[in-house]
């Protein structure tokens, strides 16, 4: 199924001729407009009746067979090289954006509010009206998913069900010295060798990421702490894994946390609660309601029960100290948003559920799962146990 982008054309209107990107396929609104993954940048032209790449000859043939565009021009179609060579990089690329927008009859340009300046200004200069758009027009429809794009992130987090097994099960399989450090082989399992063989998994399915978190102890007080050193027993190591799928660039994400050995009872009262919490969350999910509903439903628990909030306190460092969750998709933060300042929900968002409390004192306790919202509720599309101890 392709993505509908009537929304698109609906905001382009009578303003304008034509939405463009230019960018390379990293940019998460080109490859979902274009289809088309390239790692050089290329321009992709939306407009009401068509959508239009200009690639390099490099990448021509390509194009013509995997992106979803009408029609694929080539850069030396339009004499690009010695615009280059008169004009320099900047000048002969809008000389020759201006002269393929020309052949498509656009003359009034919107583009995303991060469209390169000075690519924006030359084409000025070559009479093109350029205007950044920021009402972030693609980012909403991306966020409302197809049936396709809900299996890709399926698949995505199923590798992420397997990287985390490999770390709970190399967790589980540690000693213990008698410092309390974790050892496995005879060596002390660090939050490296366990990044380690969650990375491998992750290869092993097909995904790949750029860093995850095993966060243990006083760490894991820290939500964006990524975690260092040797792993000890009787402390919450926080397992936050969020890979992309190599193929089709949908990405996963999950949390859970664990204790090798016996939890103080201030971290296993805290796991009780945040679960309570989580389920608190799914409950609240349903077409109609806001990010800002479920977020709520979650301070609700945490605060009936004495916890700190950002809702409560927002200069708080201790307890509840970030959002719900957020949308995934092409990117592992993106619409909507499950907080605050969360909008409505509609069936094909995909959203983590992730309470947590952090106490550098205490350590930190997070659960995430990874949702679709249905026409009558959710569905989780995570299958693995919320269980704190690990024997």
């Amino acid at each position: 199924m392709e993505p509908d982008f009537s929304q698109l054309t609906a905001f382009l209107g009578d303003d304008f001729d034509g939405y463009l990107i230019s960018a390379d396929g990293s940019d998460s609104n080109q490859l979902y407009l274009s289809g088309f993954d390239a790692p050089d940048s290329y321009v992709t032209l939306f407009t009401p009746d068509e959508t239009v790449l200009l690639v390099s000859t490099l990448e021509y043939g390509r194009a013509k067979k995997e992106s979803r565009a009408d029609s694929v021009s080539r850069l030396a179609d339009y004499d690009y090289r010695q615009k280059y060579t008169e004009h320099g990089p900047t000048v002969g690329n809008a000389k020759t954006i201006a002269e393929f927008l020309a052949d498509h009859d656009v003359e009034t340009l919107a583009t995303p509010s991060d469209f390169p300046l000075g690519l924006a200004d030359s084409l000025r200069d070559e009479g093109v009206s350029v205007e950044a758009e920021t009402d972030d027009v693609l980012t909403k429809i991306r966020a409302v998913k197809t049936d396709e794009e809900v299996e890709h992130i399926r698949t995505a987090q199923k590798a992420n069900e397997a990287s985390m097994q490999a770390a709970e099960d190399l967790i589980r399989a540690a000693d213990v010295a008698d410092d309390g450090t974790l050892l496995y082989e005879g060596e002390p399992l660090t939050s490296e060798r366990v990044k380690e063989e969650i990375e491998i998994t992750l290869l092993r399915h097909g995904c790949a990421l750029d860093e995850t978190i095993v966060a243990c102890g006083a760490d894991a007080a820290d939500p964006h702490d990524r975690g260092s050193g040797p792993l000890s027993a009787d402390e919450a190591i926080i397992v936050d894994i969020f890979p992309r799928d190599k193929e089709t660039k949908y990405n996963g994400d999950m949390t859970r946390t664990f204790v090798k050995g016996e939890p103080t009872e201030e971290v296993r009262a805290w796991f009780e609660l945040t679960e309570k919490a989580f389920y608190a969350a799914l409950d609240a999910i349903e077409p109609g309601a806001t990010g800002e509903d479920v977020h709520d439903a979650v301070c609700d628990v945490y605060e009936e029960a004495g916890e700190n909030t950002l809702r409560a306190d927002p200069t708080a460092e201790t307890g509840f100290i970030h959002s719900t969750g957020h949308g995934v998709g092409l990117d592992v933060h993106e619409l909507p948003s499950v907080s605050q300042a969360g909008e409505e929900l509609e069936p094909g968002h995909v959203i983590t559920i992730e309470p947590g409390l952090y106490d550098p004192e205490i350590g930190g306790v997070r659960i995430e799962d990874l949702v679709v919202v249905t026409e009558d509720g959710y569905e989780n599309l995570t299958d693995y146990p919320v269980e704190l101890v690990v024997e």
